[in-house]
């Protein structure tokens, strides 16, 4: 939805089910712009999760009601990658895909490597979700080496980090933890260039302070580029923001952005998306811009 947003051709590929939720659900990306033409319908249910949002020292909570829903069925020889691919730039991923159970993992891994195979670039966000793999007793850790083993762009923490390589890293701060274990990665995953994520420090549920950091592979070494720290008081939903700074990383991406910029624009998105409430972030390019160049509270006439 966000890059549909800022303007740029994006295409949903998935699975809801075939009835009145499953079509709502396709309505709204459609209504956001969204080319929902390789949306299939199944039988079965749509996956759920319901938020407990935190107050003061409670923090905020996600139930997950996602088993056996017709998305975690579907597996990926159900899509005609290399037609669905042709065309594309990137295929973006989300971890949240292949936690979902044994026919959606398989899936996924079949998508990333077919976009390899088309010369189609593979950005791959970590969103790893504890509570999903263990509903079925997956192996994260082999499954996730294997999609991010035909990933160029990684958004990740250095705990997803250690998590696919089994080791750990000691570093007191948050950006030599990152360094260190986007180098990992680099010498890990020979096809990856770039891997990205937020630094989030919480003062309070509703009070955090938000910066961004990457890596981008130069030679046997790395460049890191960091961002400012932005306040972010008074937060109104936080859900959806490491999406929005995903969509602001490959906006520039697609755009031939220099990584700084790039990553500056990411950060831009993920800060306002904290201001909006439901899972969509949905800012033009624009007011991401307006937010980057600090243009102020006054009411826009």
């Amino acid at each position: 939805v966000s890059l549909a947003r800022f303007g740029h051709d994006a295409r949903m590929v998935g699975v809801v089910a075939d009835n009145a939720l499953g079509e709502a659900a396709a309505g709204e990306l459609r209504r956001h712009g969204v080319d929902t033409g390789a949306l299939r319908n199944a039988a079965g249910r749509m996956g759920l999760y319901f938020l407990t949002p935190g107050a003061i020292q409670r923090p905020s909570e996600v139930l997950y009601d996602r088993a056996d829903s017709a998305f975690a069925r579907a597996g990926g020889g159900d899509h005609d990658w290399p037609a669905l691919l042709r065309g594309a730039s990137w295929l973006h991923v989300s971890g949240v895909s292949p936690a979902l159970g044994p026919a959606a993992a398989e899936g996924t891994l079949q998508a990333v490597r077919a976009a390899r195979a088309a010369g189609v670039r593979v950005s791959f966000d970590g969103n790893f979700r504890p509570r999903l793999w263990q509903a079925w007793e997956g192996d994260p850790a082999s499954i996730l080496r294997s999609i991010i083993f035909e990933a160029d762009l990684l958004f990740a923490s250095h705990r997803d980090i250690e998590l696919v390589l089994g080791t750990s890293f000691p570093q007191a701060d948050a950006g030599g933890r990152f360094l260190a274990s986007a180098q990992a990665a680099f010498d890990a995953f020979p096809k990856l260039r770039r891997m990205a994520a937020t630094v989030r420090v919480q003062r309070s549920v509703d009070h955090h302070a938000l910066s961004a950091i990457d890596a981008v592979r130069d030679g046997a070494g790395c460049t890191t580029h960091v961002t400012a720290v932005h306040e972010l008081p008074a937060i109104i939903d936080r859900i959806g923001t490491g999406d929005a700074f995903a969509a602001g990383v490959l906006h520039g991406e697609l755009l031939g952005m220099e990584a700084e910029r790039g990553l500056e624009f990411g950060l831009a998105a993920a800060c306002l998306k904290h201001s909006l409430p439901g899972d969509f972030a949905l800012s033009r390019a624009a007011d991401v811009q307006q937010v980057q160049h600090g243009q102020g509270f006054d009411v826009r006439r």
